[in-house]
Parts: structure tokens; C-alpha cells; sequence
């Protein structure tokens, strides 16, 4: 459960675009956890990025007529990384493909629910450590801190789910991994969602970390479940 005193200690800014009853209640929900935030239609997100430079931004996926997969898109190809939250209307495996294609860092579930929204919230903006902590593997490194991948002396930027797989893999180098430990470990004991969300990240993982030049690190044990360990 996520209270008012695990907020952030800067007042961090968050930008919703969304429908008006979703951001009117998530504004009052976050301010009181200790956010400022500001509520906008997204013919005018771009002009308020701008001017309130966020730290988060929390938009729907769909508008009447506009789409927050393109306006995702659109942020992402302007070189900007701070974190974004999908509003979405079913839990599928699809729809959240959509959502990380797009650049979406995660997503939330229509209807709205507080709790989920503050843990997300908290779990994105919390202060980074000061502590140059790295885990490495061969010629790719995991930067705990910035919570960017390295190879080959390129920095490649990861979601937070992304984040705490490749984080679970390099922490057990050579160890084979079930599904259900993945899951539990990275996703959590209850998780109910999708049966193959674990192959959906993998195979992001896998094409921002390997390239068709280099031998792939991320192998499948056929009927038990992934390994990371040198071709």
C-alpha cells in the first residue's frame, strides 16, 4: 500500500490526459500522496509538457478522434524519457504490446483504482540511488542507478518491466529460469494476467539487446523457460 510519506520529496509534477471524471479523481488522489499535478486535453499536451516539464505523464489510450498510442509515439520520438503511464480497457496481451510498441513505460486498468495508480506512480518517480551499482554480463552491463542497459559501449533505455527481467536474468547468469519463477520474481506471486506476457518481454528484450551481428544472450530452454548465458 502506498501512503502520502512514500511519495517523492520533490513535488514531482505529473501530466494527465485523460477523460475528465478518470483525472479528476486521480488529481485529488495524487496531490494528497503529495504530487502536483495538471489536467489537460491533448489538442493543448504538447504546449504543457512545455511549460510544466513533468515528471510523469498519465494519458489514455484512445481520445475521440485522437490517439494517445500516436501522441506516445510522438513523445518517445522527440528523445524525451520521462516515465508514461497507458490507460487501457482490457488487460490483453495485445493491448499491451500496443502499449510498449508506443513507448509506454506501463498501464493501468480502466476502471480506475487508486492504489494501483499511487504503487505505479511511487515505483516510477521514487529518487534514484546515489549508489553506482552495475550488474554485467560479457560485454553488457545493467546500470541499477539509471536503470539503462549498456553494450558494446551503447546505452539502451528500458521500461520498468523490461528493467526488472534483464535485472532477475543477470542476478542468476547460467541458471536456467522457470516460467513461474520468472513471474514470481518479476511480476509478483499474484500475478493474473496474461499466460505469455513473460514471452512478450522477452522478445523486447531480446531486440534491443542483440542485433543480427551479435550472438543471441537471452537463450529459451525448450518446456522449462529462459537462461542468460554467452552463445
Amino acid at each position: 500500500m502506498v501512503t502520502s510519506e512514500m511519495a517523492t520529496d520533490t513535488n514531482a509534477a505529473i501530466l494527465l490526459l485523460t477523460d475528465s471524471m478518470f483525472a479528476r479523481q486521480a488529481s485529488m488522489d495524487l496531490q494528497a500522496a503529495g504530487y502536483s499535478t495538471a489536467i489537460e486535453r491533448v489538442e493543448k499536451g504538447w504546449q504543457q509538457l512545455s511549460e510544466l516539464n513533468p515528471a510523469m505523464v498519465v494519458l489514455d489510450k484512445s481520445w475521440t478522434g485522437k490517439s494517445g498510442l500516436n501522441f506516445c509515439h510522438q513523445l518517445r520520438s522527440s528523445g524525451t524519457r520521462i516515465p508514461i503511464l497507458m490507460l487501457i480497457e482490457r488487460e490483453t496481451i495485445e493491448e499491451r504490446v500496443a502499449c510498449l510498441e508506443a513507448g509506454a513505460d506501463d498501464y493501468l486498468l480502466k476502471p480506475y483504482k487508486k492504489e494501483a495508480l499511487l504503487e505505479l506512480v511511487y515505483l516510477y518517480l521514487q529518487p534514484a540511488t546515489e549508489v553506482k551499482e552495475q550488474l554485467r554480463f560479457g560485454k553488457l552491463v545493467l546500470d541499477l542507478s539509471t536503470r539503462q542497459a549498456i553494450r558494446n559501449g551503447s546505452a539502451i533505455d528500458l521500461t520498468m518491466k523490461e528493467f526488472e527481467l534483464l535485472k532477475y536474468l543477470m542476478s542468476n547468469p547460467g541458471k536456467v529460469l522457470s516460467r513461474d519463477e520468472i513471474i514470481e520474481n518479476v511480476w509478483g506471486y499474484d500475478y493474473q494476467g496474461e499466460s505469455n506476457v513473460i514471452e512478450v518481454y522477452i522478445r523486447y528484450l531480446r531486440l534491443k539487446i542483440e542485433t543480427k551481428e551479435q550472438k543471441r544472450l537471452i537463450q529459451t530452454v525448450r518446456g522449462v523457460g529462459y537462461v542468460l548465458r554467452e552463445p
